[in-house]
């Protein structure tokens, strides 16, 4: 498809990988602390010395306090502002202090996104804090978080036969919503402005799941990245890591282009790629 490259996917893997896992590398070498200590330490091994502000005035983050399934987490992510010409927010960042990679996901935000509003489903593998980090068009962080009560969603074994996910890996849907009739605190009224999901058959394993009949650790092999095209103007690209579920799911917002079509095309971390198209106007829709 035009404009992916498969050797800039393949470096911003190693990018969010070397970071996702090398934060946890450093939180495996020290003692377990309570969770509000892991963060100084995280925020220095992904951020640098970036100060980070209070991001209440930016985006809410939604996220259950105790999780019904540590292995599908839904994280809400919804921005309190329009993105404008010269305020806007570039990319976020999802952190999940006490996993093993705890850089759940990087999102970059394309021109025509509208709102930087996300919504996608985790892993938490302990109780933690999860935090959104948004960059605003001028290198300002700005965080917010919730803690989550759940243990063990990295580890937990995939719901799926492993021939029935490997005949179904790469598959995509896309549903579309429409818009709300009014403007809400974490939904602000955008002409024009539409809302899609995508959804992923992928097991996405996290390397820390157990074959039941082997006693053996699967291997890692998980989506590292995604890129949600409307022609060819990106609105979204993600990179991922293990703490996105099974069967990964994005939902965002979008601003019509002109363009009729909606294209994705995902990459794993044994170098598959997949691509999907829909037209816009024929995508299955829901109110």
């Amino acid at each position: 498809m035009s404009g992916f490259n498969p050797l800039n996917a393949k470096i911003t893997r190693r990018r969010v990988a070397s970071l996702a896992l090398g934060a946890g590398a450093l939180l495996a070498a020290r003692p377990v602390f309570a969770a509000e200590d892991t963060w100084p330490d995280l925020k220095e091994e992904v951020f640098g010395d970036q100060p980070i502000l209070d991001g209440t005035d930016w985006v809410q983050l939604e996220a259950p306090y105790r999780a019904h399934d540590a292995a599908v987490v839904p994280i809400d992510i919804s921005a309190l502002r329009p993105q404008e010409k010269d305020r806007f927010i570039k990319t976020i960042t999802l952190v999940i202090d006490e996993n093993p990679a705890p850089v759940a996901a990087v999102f970059h935000l394309g021109k025509s996104i509208g709102l930087a509003s996300l919504s996608t489903r985790v892993r938490v593998n302990a109780y933690s804090h999860v935090r959104a980090i948004a960059e605003a068009n001028d290198g300002q962080l700005y965080m917010v978080s919730r803690f989550v009560k759940a243990s063990g969603g990295c580890s937990a074994p995939a719901t799926k036969d492993p021939d029935e996910a490997l005949a179904s890996m790469g598959k995509m849907k896309l549903r579309q919503f429409s818009a709300p009739a009014s403007a809400t605190a974490a939904k602000p009224a955008i002409s024009e402005l539409r809302e899609a999901q995508i959804m992923i058959r992928h097991p996405n394993h996290s390397g820390l799941q157990m074959d039941q009949l082997t006693r053996y650790f699967v291997p890692a092999h998980y989506v590292s990245d995604i890129e949600v095209r409307q022609g060819d103007e990106v609105i979204l690209a993600v990179e991922g890591a293990i703490s996105l579920s099974e069967d990964p799911s994005i939902r965002f917002h979008y601003l019509p282009n002109g363009s009729s079509q909606i294209n994705v095309v995902i990459e794993d971390t044994e170098d598959q790629i997949f691509t999907k198209s829909w037209d816009i106007e024929s995508a299955q829709s829901e109110s």
